[in-house]
């Protein structure tokens, strides 16, 4: 157990993806967490011994940006032989989750090994309460609770468990239960609080199952490194899991989505030397001490590694829109160190943050900031220039 067991303030002196301004005593609203026997979360790997799903759709994006930029379309070729995950971040999205499961189906037959996809959830009521440029369709006041259990979640159930003879991985609602930890001033955060538990231990209940690993988004060093964080994530964490059924309705975290956070170099130094996570490895190892003293022992993390190739490139941890002079890091792998089930690309590279147009909707000023690209499209749409830019400067290289 470590020292700072039960530690529930918050300090987080630097700004960070959605971090705007730390409250402390957030896990005290919660009152006390039920532990119960402490046991281990799904105990597998579910990349061990099988393959990452190859996205078809992900790969004519990549050909078509290879075919429209002559100086450096052989290295962007590259990029289609690696595997990415596939966003439900809309109601939309899930009419093509049947065809993404089947298309897995048929890579698995061809290569007699599992084939494991994997999806991110990511669709919240008010979601991204703290933030304007992922804000997605569903709004609390527009009974967004309601249609996100009947025509998101219970659609999504439906057809893992149609897919019964394949794992499949799913990374639960990044950016949100984080808000909880550290967003409680902004007012549309405090007022989405007890929908975000809720909807988030629904999801987590309804697609757990035998076949399907779950992983729920744990934010990054940047943002929940610091000590108080760290342990008041992890009480939100396991009261969640308490209601969702149990801690082992899930395989483990996922952190660094969408985000520039180094694997090893010294970045909390540069940026904050008060954050004892300097970068993500530091994160997971500490943040899985905090778990342990709640009771939610050896979980597996997921880490994303699609733009967090290089060091050195932001003025702030709070900077996390299209960073300029970003690289591809780490390219997808099982087991790569300990703790880690897989480096992955979790964020398609080349899908963008968030625009930098400042009269369009959605808008969010970080993505103006003088760290981010400008001449950025629509979070989630092709941003070809950033593309570029992120196989450049791949670290390690293409």
């Amino acid at each position: 157990m470590k020292r700072w067991t039960w530690l529930l303030m918050t300090f987080c002196s630097a700004l960070a993806t959605s971090c705007l301004t730390p409250r402390s005593g957030v896990s005290s609203s919660l009152g006390a967490v039920e532990l119960g026997n402490a046991r281990s979360t799904k105990a597998d790997n579910p990349f061990t011994g099988a393959r990452f799903f190859i996205n078809p759709a992900y790969v004519e994006s990549v050909e078509a940006a290879a075919a429209a930029d002559q100086a450096y379309g052989e290295l962007l070729m590259k990029v289609a032989a690696f595997p990415t995950a596939f966003w439900l971040d809309d109601i939309d999205a899930l009419q093509n989750l049947s065809t993404v499961l089947d298309q897995a189906l048929e890579q698995q037959a061809k290569t007699a090994q599992p084939v494991v996809p994997v999806f991110v959830v990511y669709n919240l009521p008010n979601r991204d309460c703290a933030a304007a440029s992922s804000n997605g369709e569903l709004t609390i006041e527009g009974r967004g609770e309601e249609r996100y259990r009947t025509e998101y979640i219970d659609v999504i159930e439906s057809q893992f468990r149609a897919h019964g003879s394949q794992r499949i991985v799913a990374i639960i609602e990044p950016d949100s239960l984080p808000n909880i930890v550290t967003n409680m001033t902004v007012p549309k955060c405090a007022a989405s609080k007890e929908v975000y538990l809720r909807s988030v231990a629904y999801a987590i209940s309804k697609l757990s199952m035998p076949h399907v690993y779950l992983y729920l988004d744990a934010a990054h060093a940047g943002w929940l490194g610091w000590e108080g964080n760290r342990a008041g994530a992890s009480r939100v964490f396991r009261h969640v899991l308490n209601l969702a059924g149990g801690i082992d309705k899930i395989r483990g975290f996922a952190t660094n989505v969408s985000n520039y956070t180094p694997l090893y170099e010294n970045e909390g130094g540069r940026l904050d030397s008060s954050n004892p996570c300097p970068n993500e490895m530091t994160y997971v190892k500490e943040l899985a001490d905090d778990l342990e003293d709640v009771g939610i022992e050896n979980p597996g993390f997921i880490i994303d590694t699609s733009r967090n190739g290089r060091a050195g490139i932001r003025k702030a941890w709070g900077s996390w829109c299209n960073i300029k002079g970003a690289g591809l890091g780490e390219r997808p792998r099982v087991s790569p160190a300990e703790l880690v089930d897989a480096f992955f690309w979790i964020k398609p590279p080349g899908e963008s943050d968030g625009t930098s147009d400042a009269s369009a909707p959605r808008f969010d000023p970080s993505c103006q900031s003088s760290d981010s690209a400008q001449g950025a499209p629509q979070a989630g749409q092709w941003f070809q220039s950033f593309f570029v830019e992120l196989a450049r400067n791949a670290n390690p290289p293409l």
